[in-house]
């Protein structure tokens, strides 16, 4: 019986080791593809990184390109004004380049507005020099316009820099009364 026990004690210690040595092997296995999946990881943030920096380093490439036209015909209008004296033909070169110019900015989302006279205030979109009285605008409202504005896919990029109103026209109402009381007064006056 003895010799039987010794046999299942052996059997159980082989069963015990070989065990161990499968969990040593399957975890020296799931070692290994850790530290193959965080190297993979770590290649794969290195390319995000160069793709990224690369795309930023020529992401107006289309842009310029479409500008480079507008910048020639600049160029050919300097060329022509040296050698012509024709003022009438170099404005509507310049008018017609700046028309391209801004049609080309318009097509990747940059668009300018001009805020009207007597319009409110907005600070979102306008951006105040200073504030002067005005006897036909409203408190508040634009009486000049310095600079158009510029948005770029409905944010505001550069606020229209305008002027606006300070103390607005006075109202009707307050001229008749003025004009009342200082007859009322004249009459006072008579009177005594």
């Amino acid at each position: 019986m003895e010799e039987l026990k010794e046999v299942v004690e052996e059997g159980s210690v082989t069963e015990k080791s070989t065990q161990e040595k499968n969990l040593e092997t399957e975890l020296k296995e799931w070692k290994d593809r850790a530290l193959r999946y965080a190297a993979e990881i770590e290649n794969l943030k290195k390319a995000i990184k160069r793709e990224k920096e690369e795309y930023f380093k020529f992401a107006l490439e289309t842009v310029f390109k479409e500008l480079l036209p507008s910048i020639d015909n600049l160029e050919m209008a300097l060329v022509s004004c040296e050698k012509s004296s024709d003022i009438k033909a170099l404005k509507e070169g310049v008018e017609l380049s700046l028309k391209v110019l801004v049609q080309t900015l318009e097509k990747f989302g940059l668009k300018q507005f001009e805020p009207a006279v007597g319009e409110p205030f907005h600070p979102h979109f306008h951006e105040a020099l200073h504030a002067e009285p005005h006897h036909e605008i409203p408190e508040g409202g634009i009486v000049r316009v310095f600079q158009k504005g510029y948005t770029l896919h409905d944010r505001v990029i550069r606020p229209a820099l305008v002027c606006v109103c300070q103390g607005g026209p006075k109202p009707k109402i307050e001229e008749s009364k003025v004009e009342k009381n200082s007859s009322e007064e004249n009459n006072q006056d008579v009177q005594e």
